[in-house]
């Protein structure tokens, strides 16, 4: 049974559920969650020191206070660190409160702390989130709340966690709640991170809107008088108040403002809610607010009549008070205003209102999906993914029109060929050029917001490779790319099909992994570049066949004249050079004696990349020095390559140990006494490591570093820098490469 203390928590969530959510809910599906986070959290604390219980029951309120939606994202969120942090797994979640809620929770489970060490792991983690999100949208929505929980007591945390957390905030959270429609969520999401980002420039900017509080509130309440008066004169039900704009867009607006904060007028918004089902209201107070203050015609927005894609609509409308201030003013109907604070939410409450929002998430969560979908086949890199989603996520919108009215969401930037794009994939592929507003214009023009676009094409154009440098929209982008890699496919084929039918008439037979091996005496990585450059120009083939006649004829040679006779230096390198890119395995790194050597040469290892073994590894024959060995992801190497191709060898790990590499590690942390000692134990103790150099300068609280010690293995690093990375006081931690 409950406590006095527990029951009364739980009358009170039941109570605002009660009051918020739109249909009845499931009293008992609460009360047992709730039993049931109680005693699965019955011997955890929070950092806090209070009850763990505390932080899901918190989470459940926000959700029925913020973002009300049902009984059973209320009953997931007073689970959703069960499976994480306790014995109960999600299959005894679904055992007691079904299918359903044991999904939710399984979903938050999923993407709990999937941000963490988020340098490193940020575009797995991100891909994990949105799919997981396209699966119940609910999920996000519980996570949303859980994070601005986890914000509003961040101060019990550790400063490295306060820095991680609100950093993946501002990043991640705060835009998926812009275009989930949270205005209120997002708006304190940022505020919070600020505080915790940048909290000199966040304590400067709230003692500055404190100290002019009195001065605004009478500014406000001044200028909004006149227009309380003229509503109540035509009969209007409303709301009319002023408000400071939150502080994360203060500063942003100064970062780009490049101004003071005195010379910002803008600092303040006054919103006109009117209770009325109309939405032609809003024209009409419009153009009483324009006869009591003058307008600015070119600051009008009118998302009314073109929504955000979030679902957002209202009038913004910027005038000049009495005093000759700009005073922003949005005009909205009491709908409007609770779709704008609680967004996705609210379609619980005006289903038959929303049904463009619904329409326009769906068609985003449905992008999302086959966006990673095609991306996996198209083989786009992972970093590309993660900046198209953020470029979807950060940008504002414009609005634009065909010929025949249908309206087109575009972001801003644009261009007449992301249009083309956005309207089909094809006409996109033949377009050549477009009328905007009736003028001609070129592919790369960037579009406003109220033109209509007429799109020409023909059906001899094809897309061009600087297409790419000037659409922004990722379906512009995945459209060209797919269109390259479909052509280059079909013409690698071709070919592949003219090697084939020389090897048939030279009677060469090898199979495509030697011959992988083989084409990189020609400078080409992978066998479907040759393949592709063979079909544009079939005379390089020639090449190819000529250097495995003459290899086949001077093995045969040297079977017949085998001998021992000693071979000069130049000889030996030459013979050396041939050996190794015969073999399949390349070159195996050993040691023999004092000096380190491949089957007879000296060798060492770049400094300027410090490969260790499990590094992929590629060689340059020196003039003096024998053989370097590289990191094949090493700048260098690839300037040798460029420089003189023929030098370059196959090389990887023997089995022959080399015991001591030299490793380093970058830290960023906590100033806080003992820290380096513990850092240098986990080094030299936990591992068995030999430290030999320690470099670290401090900055304000926090300290930056690095830290050289001797190594076995890339395994072994990768091991020092997870421990490193999760222990108390370390923001991030990274391998040095030089």
């Amino acid at each position: 049974m409950f406590s006095n203390f527990h029951r009364k928590k739980l009358d009170e969530l039941l109570s605002v559920a009660r009051h918020n959510l739109s249909s009845r809910i499931n009293e008992s599906l609460i009360t047992n969650a709730y039993r049931f986070a109680l005693e699965a959290h019955k011997n955890d604390k929070r950092a806090s020191g209070e009850p763990y219980i505390t932080h899901p029951y918190e989470v459940a309120m926000i959700l029925c206070k913020e973002i009300p939606i049902d009984d059973v994202t209320i009953a997931s969120a007073l689970l959703h660190d069960v499976v994480e942090d306790t014995k109960f797994t999600v299959k005894d979640i679904e055992a007691e409160f079904g299918s359903q809620v044991a999904e939710l929770v399984n979903g938050a489970t999923q993407i709990e702390g999937i941000f963490e060490n988020y340098e490193v792991r940020a575009v797995e983690s991100y891909k994990k989130l949105l799919l997981s999100m396209t699966s119940d949208v609910r999920i996000i929505i519980i996570k949303f709340a859980d994070r601005l929980h986890n914000l509003r007591t961040l101060e019990f945390l550790s400063p490295a966690r306060q820095y991680r957390i609100a950093k993946e905030t501002l990043e991640i959270f705060a835009p998926f709640a812009n275009r989930f429609g949270l205005s209120a969520i997002k708006t304190e999401l940022e505020d919070l991170s600020f505080k915790y980002l940048d909290r000199k420039s966040y304590d400067e900017l709230a003692k500055k809107l404190k100290e002019k509080k009195r001065e605004r509130e009478k500014f406000i309440n001044k200028f909004v008088e006149p227009i309380k008066e003229t509503l109540k004169k035509e009969g209007f039900k409303f709301e009319v108040y002023g408000r400071a704009k939150h502080l994360y867009s203060i500063y942003r607006k100064l970062q780009t403002r490049v101004k003071s904060f005195d010379e910002i007028y803008d600092l303040f918004a006054v919103r006109i809610i009117i209770d009325t089902e109309n939405k032609y209201d809003c024209y009409s107070v419009l153009g009483m607010l324009s006869e009591i203050y003058t307008a600015v015609p070119e600051r009008i927005k009118d998302y009314i009549s073109l929504p955000k894609k979030n679902g957002y609509r209202s009038i913004h409308t910027t005038v000049l008070s009495n005093e000759g201030k700009l005073v922003e003013v949005q005009i909205r109907t009491k709908e409007m205003h609770e779709i704008a604070e609680k967004g996705i939410a609210a379609h619980w409450k005006y289903k038959e209102g929303m049904k463009l929002t619904d329409q326009n998430l769906e068609e985003w969560m449905k992008w999302i999906r086959e966006t990673i979908e095609n991306a996996a086949k198209d083989e786009v890199p992972s970093e590309e993914l993660l900046e198209s989603f953020k470029l979807n996520l950060y940008q504002d919108e414009l609005y634009c029109f065909t010929p025949k009215g249908d309206l087109i969401i575009l972001p801003q930037g644009a261009t007449t060929l992301d249009f083309a794009f956005e309207i089909h994939t094809e006409i996109g592929i033949h377009t050549i050029g477009g009328k905007v507003n009736g003028k001609i214009v070129s592919l790369d023009t960037p579009l406003k917001s109220g033109s209509q676009v007429e799109i020409l094409t023909s059906k001899n154009q094809t897309p061009k490779r600087d297409w790419e440098k000037f659409v922004i929209t990722n379906k512009a982008k995945q459209d060209i790319k797919k269109y390259f890699n479909t052509e280059r496919r079909q013409i690698s084929s071709k070919g592949k099909e003219l090697v084939e039918k020389k090897f048939k008439k030279h009677k060469i037979h090898i199979n495509e992994d030697d011959l992988q091996k083989i084409i990189k005496k020609f400078r080409y990585r992978y066998l479907s570049d040759y393949y592709y450059d063979i079909a544009k120009n079939e005379n390089k083939l020639d090449e190819l066949i000529n250097y495995l006649e003459d290899k086949s004829r001077n093995i045969f040679e040297l079977q017949k004249n085998e001998s021992n006779k000693p071979l000069e230096e130049s000889e030996v390198l030459e013979k050396f050079v041939e050996t190794a890119r015969a073999t399949s395995d390349g070159i195996s790194i050993g040691k023999d004696g004092e000096m380190t050597y491949i089957k007879g040469l000296k060798y060492e290892f770049a400094k300027c990349c410090n490969p260790i073994p499990g590094d992929e590894v590629i060689g340059y024959i020196s003039h003096n020095e024998g053989i370097k060995i590289h990191r094949k992801s090493c700048n260098n190497i690839v300037n040798l390559f460029l420089m003189d191709p023929n030098r370059i060898v196959e090389v990887n790990w023997g089995e022959a140990g080399i015991t001591d590499f030299t490793g380093g590690v970058k830290l960023i942390g906590e100033d806080i006494p003992g820290l380096l000692n513990e850092i240098t134990e986990v080094i030299s103790k936990s591992f068995k490591r030999n430290i030999r150099s320690v470099n670290i300068f401090t900055k304000g609280s926090l300290f930056e570093g690095t830290i050289i010690f001797t190594v076995e293995n890339v395994k072994q690093l990768t091991s020092i820098i997870e421990k490193l990375s999760s222990h108390k006081g370390i923001i991030s931690a990274s391998r040095i490469h030089s």
